[in-house]
């Protein structure tokens, strides 16, 4: 119990998770994660003076298990003496791709609670082997740099102050200290792809080539992240710097002198700068645009790639949306 107390602190400290006093929306499903989480911050609140509200969301989709869950959640909110505030969402709110849409209604439900309680963070109980999961079929879908960085540990008013322990600790802490937790059957399902990664691949990948790939994955989640903040801030500059009037102007010799992996970044915070949004962008668009700017055929070139619409004349490069 001591050890991974410690290690959350440690890891609090390094990346300035809470300080003392903070005030802090805890989500809880009952799950083991997250009332691991719970049990350690209630403990914590002790040191560092936290005051803590719980929020649990019904989505109602799972009968009985779902007023169970509800049910486990408002016992650990009446041991701890703390404020447990349930969500009951309207089942027409859930449109589109189903998983998405019960995170958003999350995550809005907790930060419209964070606003009202004038709260300070909303802590969430995604753990190593949640980061661990997301890289691999990450990987398995074919993204980039982008796709492949980890979940931080701190995003704005949301904390993830388990992000560093695996979930064999957290089922360790939870039976050393005797806490019950209940178990979301959903997550057995063979239909949806993470399970299959956490039932199947990542097991697979243990037992047969490396005992400890659930830290190597996470381990290089965070590593690719540092790397692609340091293109994307460098990428950022440029784009900014070439960007007036709802237009982007540069010389072609500027932008060939960058390295590849800078040029496709800066490309896509044009597309930020000028459209809003790089959800639709294809690697294919990038690609096809670095292929406008390197052509060296002297007369006009004009080509719409993307809603981009790009303009090459002589070695002058001009991007409109």
């Amino acid at each position: 119990m001591a050890k991974i107390i410690k290690n959350i602190q440690n890891f609090s400290s390094q990346y300035n998770l809470w300080s003392k006093g903070s005030k802090i929306i805890i989500g809880v499903s009952g799950g083991p994660d997250s009332i691991c989480l719970l049990d350690i911050l209630y403990f914590l609140s002790k040191k560092y003076d936290f005051e803590l509200q719980i929020a649990h969301v019904n989505y109602r989709l799972r009968g009985k298990d779902a007023v169970d869950d509800e049910k486990l959640v408002k016992e650990f909110g009446k041991k701890y003496k703390l404020k447990v505030n349930v969500l009951k969402p309207k089942k027409s709110s859930y449109v589109g791709n189903i998983e998405n849409a019960l995170r958003d209604i999350r995550y809005e439900y907790f930060e419209e609670l964070r606003n009202e309680s004038g709260f300070d963070f909303i802590a969430v109980a995604h753990n190593q082997n949640d980061q661990a999961e997301t890289v691999l079929m990450r990987i398995i879908r074919g993204a980039g740099l982008n796709g492949l960085r980890a979940m931080r540990p701190r995003s704005g008013k949301l904390i993830r102050p388990l992000l560093k322990v695996s979930r064999a600790e957290i089922l360790s802490y939870l039976k050393e200290n005797k806490l019950t937790y209940r178990i979301d059957k959903t997550n057995q399902l063979v239909d949806i792809m993470r399970n299959r990664i956490r039932h199947g691949a990542l097991p697979y990948l243990e037992k047969e080539f490396n005992p400890s790939i659930i830290k190597t994955l996470s381990e290089l989640a965070y590593s690719v992240t540092d790397d692609y903040d340091f293109i994307e801030k460098g990428a950022e500059r440029f784009a900014i710097s070439v960007c007036t009037d709802n237009q982007v102007s540069f010389v072609e010799s500027d932008f060939l002198i960058l390295h590849i992996s800078m040029q496709r970044q800066v490309l896509r915070q044009i597309f930020s700068l000028l459209c809003g949004q790089i959800k639709n962008i294809k690697y294919s668009h990038i690609e096809e645009i670095r292929k406008v700017i390197r052509s060296g055929k002297s007369k006009t070139k004009i080509a719409i790639i993307g809603g981009l619409k790009i303009s090459k004349k002589g070695a002058r490069i001009e991007i409109f949306c």
